[in-house]
């Protein structure tokens, strides 16, 4: 998905990094950073490293091709300063850490306190840093041990990280203190500098005016607290990929280098089969790309015979015939809409297009009701809007999809006035969906049939809704960035990753998982066993271990979900054939009559039959996302060989060619529901992009 750049990259001087859980994890090493900054490093841009590690610590870890060379270390929390291309220790600022520092009292007053503290090992120590363990301190505790060094007339510094880092220091000596030093030798401004980081010591490094900041996703709760008010970028990817999306977010690296943080597994065993498989068909590759294009030029078609005076609708009202409840179709759906209009941006270009776009979004929020509910979806023929959908049973994610649709157009078209029109509104819809958490745990409750299955049986914390939801908090959190409102967007990106990790929790199950005090049923339960991919739902009472296909696409696509899981989801759901004979089947296994799951009504019109509709039917806008799931992956190959079965599937009608029809039967492939439908075209349209099959 897009994100929204800042061009400051003509004004950063200086980089100041953290090290550990920041540009690498900690105990693996694991990092992108190295190569990308390698890659694509900028000219006239100073890179220091500002790190609790001493030196030596880090010169082994550049020894070790682990980190780039930089061009200043900021070693010990502040305390030594060294300058990398001269190959020596800054002398000049060490005699500013003398004042006062007495390191025998120091360690006097420690051994005295009655808390339960423990000296780290001597690799840690040295001559202006005493560093400790002191697990779980809280403010009240770091409080006493202040006032202690106060009464002995000792003025430290007391910096707690991680919770469980106590470090002792000179009172001139923190991370910020060091780099604020470094500032003025180089003569570089405050605002010319990027900071980055994930702790507590890192703090002081973002408390200069104007400086900016990069907080990682896997940042402790103390740092997002200390920066929320503050004009910092909040990544949404961890460790050093969040630093480098961060430097793209400033300009600093192009966006290109986003895609490298992508996994590339192109040798991967399974991919291999697969290609092979699909190599036996007789249709040579430049066959199979120019079906694609032409497929192509027929979605735009069937995109433009969805726009109405009132933004799009769902599906071609010219092309299909309406009976009883199918006339609700002839409507600007928010779901369907939002989608299309996602999809659709790679077309803005297009005077048409672009103008139903924005239409459908302000069709949409001109009907949103007096407590934030965006309607379900608005009738074409009288402007008239529904709330509910069938049964009346509300329609939860239309509400999310629409944040996340204004996000990506507003961040496409940089249309700041039009966000600034809708903003209130848009509060109001996120105040509504939060309502949703009913038992403040970060999870929406979901109504039966309550999201895009409408007609299928899940319920309570089902994970689509999650993973829409954990990404309009971050949408939202952007938007308001946009407007310059950064303590409460802060507040909206940090609550993503609450978000984020509770679905980790629930959806993850693993014999490994560490359990809460406080066990429930559900968690129980999944210490039974072991999954590859992230389960549709859980309740207070059961859970569902199918495999919900759009949700661990989405998973991957908003960062929900790493690669390595991605990996395994992926490997999963290509050996059940979700993508045959068609990408993709919405969800693995089907629901079959006798099974616990099974509902009654699933027979209405005859729609959930096995292999039909939501149970298992292959729905072509998801297909679009998948082959975007697997380019992401770094599976380019086969990305585009799943893109000519989307075209194939697009191509087969019912009563023409290039229908983009609604649905497919699972097991036989057959175009079913209505043609023209504007979300499979629209997604198509996106997916085509994505691989970069069209020029823009």
């Amino acid at each position: 998905m897009s994100k929204t750049y800042v061009d400051f990259s003509e004004n950063i001087r200086l980089l100041s990094f953290d090290i550990d859980n920041t540009l690498i994890e900690f105990h693996t090493y694991k990092s992108n950073f190295k190569s990308i900054w390698e890659t694509f490093k900028p000219k006239d841009v100073l890179l220091a490293y500002n790190t609790g590690r001493l030196i030596d610590d880090v010169l082994d870890l550049i020894k070790r091709d682990i980190i780039p060379q930089p061009d200043y270390i900021i070693s010990g929390v502040g305390t030594h300063i060294y300058n990398y291309n001269e190959k020596k220790v800054v002398k000049e600022f060490n005699h500013v850490l003398d004042d006062g520092w007495d390191l025998n009292t120091v360690e006097d007053i420690i051994n005295k306190m009655s808390h339960p503290i423990s000296e780290q090992p001597t690799k840690f120590q040295h001559a202006y840093k005493r560093s400790y363990f002191f697990h779980n301190a809280s403010p009240d505790h770091i409080m006493r041990i202040e006032e202690d060094f106060s009464n002995a007339n000792m003025d430290v510094s007391v910096v707690y990280s991680g919770e469980k880092f106590l470090d002792i220091l000179p009172k001139y000596a923190n991370k910020g203190n060091a780099l604020q030093w470094l500032i003025k030798q180089l003569n570089i401004n405050t605002q010319e500098t990027l900071v980055a980081g994930d702790s507590g010591n890192d703090s002081a490094m973002f408390n200069f005016k104007d400086i900016k900041g990069i907080v990682v996703s896997n940042a402790h709760e103390e740092l997002y607290k200390h920066t929320k008010h503050k004009q910092v970028y909040h990544s949404e990817k961890a460790f050093g990929d969040g630093v480098i999306e961060g430097l793209v977010y400033y300009s600093i690296l192009p966006e290109e280098a986003l895609n490298d943080t992508d996994v590339d597994e192109s040798e991967d065993f399974f991919v291999k089969q697969e290609l092979e498989h699909l190599a036996l068909d007789s249709q040579n590759e430049d066959e199979k790309i120019n079906l694609i294009k032409e497929g192509y030029s027929k979605a735009i078609e069937a995109l433009k015979k969805n726009i109405t005076p009132l933004g799009f609708s769902a599906c071609s009202i010219k092309d299909n015939e309406a009976n009883g409840t199918d006339e609700n179709y002839y409507s600007v759906w928010a779901r369907d809409g939002a989608i299309t209009v996602i999809g659709s941006l790679p077309l803005v270009h297009d005077k048409e297009i672009h103008q139903c776009q924005r239409k459908t979004l302000e069709t949409l929020f001109e009907h949103i009701s007096r407590n934030g509910q965006i309607p379900s979806n608005v009738r074409i023929k009288d402007n008239v809007p529904d709330y509910s959908g069938v049964g009346g049973i509300c329609s939860i994610d239309s509400g999310i999809w629409v944040v996340i649709a204004f996000y990506e157009y507003v961040n496409v078209t940089k249309d700041i006035k039009f966000l600034r029109t809708y903003i209130k509104d848009i509060k109001e819809t996120m105040r509504w969906l939060g309502a949703h958490d009913s038992n403040n745990d970060a999870l929406l409750e979901i109504p039966e049939a309550g999201d895009w299955t409408d007609l299928f049986g899940r319920s309570y914390n089902i994970l689509y809704d999650e993973i829409l939801w954990y990404r309009a908090n971050v949408c939202f959190g952007r938007m308001l960035e946009m407007l310059g409102e950064y303590e409460e967007a802060g507040e909206y990106i940090r609550w993503s990753q609450v978000v984020k990790k509770e679905i980790l929790q629930n959806f993850w199950p693993t014999t490994q998982q560490q359990l809460f005090q406080t066990v429930s049923f559900a968690e129980k339960q999944f210490t039974l066993g072991d999954t590859s991919y992230l389960i549709a739902q859980t309740t207070p009472f059961d859970f569902s271990w199918r495999c919900d296909v759009l949700g661990n696409v989405l998973a991957f696509l908003h960062g929900a979900l790493d690669a390595d899981k991605a990996r395994q989801t992926f490997r999963f759901m290509l050996g059940v054939g979700v993508n045959d004979p068609f990408p993709v089947a919405n969800v693995y296994p089907v629901v079959s009559p006798g099974d616990p799951d099974w509902r009654p009504y699933y027979t209405v019109n005859l729609l959930n039959l096995p292999n039909h509709y939501h149970n298992g039917g292959i729905w072509p806008f998801v297909g679009g996302f998948w082959v975007k799931f697997v380019n992401k992956l770094g599976f380019k190959e086969m990305a585009v060989a799943e893109l000519y079965k989307l075209a194939l599937m697009n191509q087969e009608g019912i009563n023409n060619e290039w229908e983009f029809t609604e649905w497919a039967h699972g097991t036989t492939g057959k175009p079913m529901g209505k043609a023209y439908q504007a979300w499979s075209a629209a997604q198509y349209i996106s997916a085509c992009h994505d691989l970069k099959i069209i020029d823009k």
